[in-house]
């Protein structure tokens, strides 16, 4: 068997919609304290940045690109085994001395929700934001299902 076919076989991650209703009042809450700080509470936009999730040996690693969206505006939240990314990507400035005749690149609030399947320590997760990209990193828990484990048998030999 290729190891690729193996490696995403094991794969079990669940992306969600957009807004989960396990994480609906924590988005409120995440959102309005985004719109407080950015002074866009009337930005109706919304945008669904591109993820990937990766799994290894030792890690879960999700990935979503979020090109010119400050630090200071995004929010990662574990939830049991859900993950949340909620954020907000202001729009472009337009230019006054042109007009626009094509635009595709979304901006406005967003929100993803990851399940992950595997045996995952969220307390111990780690996320950075370098290069426009949000690197979330969830340390695997070992898995000791179906390893046998010796027991200690206490108690008395029999008398010879």
């Amino acid at each position: 068997m290729c190891d690729d076919f193996r490696m995403r076989s094991r794969i079990q991650a669940v992306v969600l919609p957009s807004e989960p209703t396990e994480f609906r009042e924590e988005l409120r809450r995440i959102f309005q304290e985004l719109d407080r700080f950015t002074g866009d509470d009337a930005l109706n936009g919304e945008c669904t940045p591109a993820l990937d999730v990766l799994e290894t040996d030792e890690a879960v690693e999700i990935t979503m690109d979020l090109p010119g969206v400050p630090l200071d505006t995004v929010r990662v939240v574990a939830k049991g085994p859900t993950i949340l990314i909620a954020g907000h990507k202001a729009p472009r400035r337009a230019r006054t001395d042109a007009s626009f005749h094509l635009v595709e690149r979304g901006y406005g609030r967003f929100a993803r929700a990851v399940r992950v399947a595997a045996a995952c320590d969220t307390s111990r997760a780690t996320a950075s934001l370098r290069h426009g990209e949000l690197r979330i990193t969830i340390p695997r828990i070992t898995e000791r299902r179906g390893r046998p484990i010796r027991i200690a048998i206490s108690g008395e030999s029999p008398a010879s």
